[in-house]
């Protein structure tokens, strides 16, 4: 699926055109367009705004030069550039705001760089040239069979429990260690850090998308996701806290179909608030991962959301993931009272690394991208490569409980008695 300006078929259509605002502009442009092999005739006054009425009614070129100097809303000004033009097309901006986000949320939107003025001829050369080599560079084959998609939930038992860390992690290992093309929909409207967690801005896709949920499509996908890395975007949102999250879910619903279209991974981080509200977010997820702490109240909490996953969506595999595990003295339940408690093993058990979770939070990298070399991160990798097995062989993942034909279930130790732990702290 080809992004707005992203490098696709040219065919015929003439190699470059420019739109500028000024004499200045013109002058120092058409030397250079000649010294491409272009014709400096090319270069047209009138900025933005006549570029979008041009290319409406004509074929867009290969590589468009465009002068945002008098735009007044630069970014839904490129947006609309976009729909007059044709897949393919490299577009290359230049205004005179000095600006990180500006100049990030230009590129996230489609365009390959955003030069800023004065312009001079040694800047034009290299923006010219490497549109070139993208536009001469050799396109991807797809592959001739798929890989399936995967779809997965992460759910925090407890607040505070890291679900949305170890989503972050999981999405990332996919991405680089695994090599797919992976989607992070962050639904915590107005706390999420998916995007925090990334050292990213989170900008308005998602706000966007909730209150236009019309305007989702795979267009809408590729301008509103925030890309982390080549293979990793992210759609989150830091949505005002006084305002109220208005939506019957339909926005987010929507969402993940469009990101099965676009991507070979989904990884969603679902506050469990969502999953009661909208209980549908779960209809198309395979594999729930249940994250939680051996605490009393998240063995409460545990319990009745299997609970609810096994009457809701028994569809959906479950991974029962222990994260922040303390030292067994420490601990408030031990693991196999815990297990007793919920009436299945617990799959993947993360440990407390206080001093990598405070290296991965200075550097703004995900939980398992700043540990690399740590023991602590190995169990987040196996449970991501179990997803990746889920979504290849389309087969239970393995060690999530779930008996595969003709195996016998584990042995359960009696249920846990929450009456006689209530007592004992009471008593302590």
């Amino acid at each position: 699926m080809n992004a707005p300006f992203s490098p696709g078929r040219t065919g015929l259509r003439e190699p470059f055109s420019a739109y500028v605002c000024d004499e200045t502009t013109a002058e120092t442009l058409r030397p250079i367009a000649l010294e491409m092999g272009w014709a400096p005739e090319k270069v047209n006054k009138g900025g933005l705004r006549n570029a979008v009425q041009s290319l409406s009614v004509s074929a867009s070129p290969q590589i468009l030069f465009v002068d945002l100097s008098e735009s007044g809303d630069p970014l839904n000004d490129i947006n609309a550039l976009a729909e007059v033009c044709e897949p393919g097309t490299v577009v290359i901006a230049a205004g005179q705001v000095n600006d990180v986000r500006l100049y990030r949320d230009l590129v996230v939107s489609g365009i390959q760089d955003y030069l800023l003025k004065p312009l001079n001829p040694d800047m034009l050369r290299e923006a010219f040239t490497n549109a070139q080599a993208i536009l001469n560079a050799p396109k991807a084959v797809e592959a001739s069979t798929e890989r399936p998609h995967i779809s997965t939930a992460f759910i925090g038992a407890r607040g505070g429990v890291g679900a949305s860390s170890l989503a972050t992690s999981v999405a990332w290992v996919l991405s680089e260690k695994g090599a797919r093309t992976t989607a992070l929909l962050d639904l915590d409207v107005h706390f999420g850090t998916g995007a925090l967690s990334l050292d990213l801005e989170p900008g308005r896709g998602l706000t966007d998308a909730i209150e236009n949920p019309s305007r989702i499509d795979g267009l809408f996908i590729e301008r509103a996701m925030v890309k982390s890395s080549e293979r990793l975007s992210v759609l989150s949102a830091e949505a005002p806290i006084n305002s109220p999250l208005m939506t019957d879910g339909s926005a987010f619903y929507q969402l993940q179909e469009e990101m099965r279209a676009a991507f070979e991974c989904t990884v969603v981080d679902l506050p469990r608030g969502m999953l009661v509200q909208h209980p549908h977010l779960i209809a198309d997820i395979q594999v729930a991962v249940i994250v939680t702490e051996l605490t009393l109240a998240a063995a409460r909490d545990t319990i009745r959301l299997l609970s609810w996953m096994k009457s809701n969506a028994p569809q959906t595999q479950v991974a029962v993931v222990a994260n922040r595990v303390q030292p067994a003295a420490q601990l408030e339940i031990s693991r196999k009272d815990f297990e007793g408690s919920i009436e299945r093993k617990i799959d993947f058990s993360v440990v407390f690394d206080q001093k990598l979770a405070a290296q991965s939070a200075k550097l703004g990298k995900p939980f398992a991208e700043a540990g690399k070399s740590s023991k602590t991160i190995l169990p987040i990798i196996d449970l991501a490569t179990n997803l990746m097995a889920v979504g290849d062989s389309a087969e239970p993942i393995d060690s999530v409980g779930k008996k595969k034909a003709g195996a016998k279930g584990p042995s359960l130790v009696g249920k846990f008695d929450f009456k006689a732990m209530v007592s004992r702290k009471k008593k302590g």
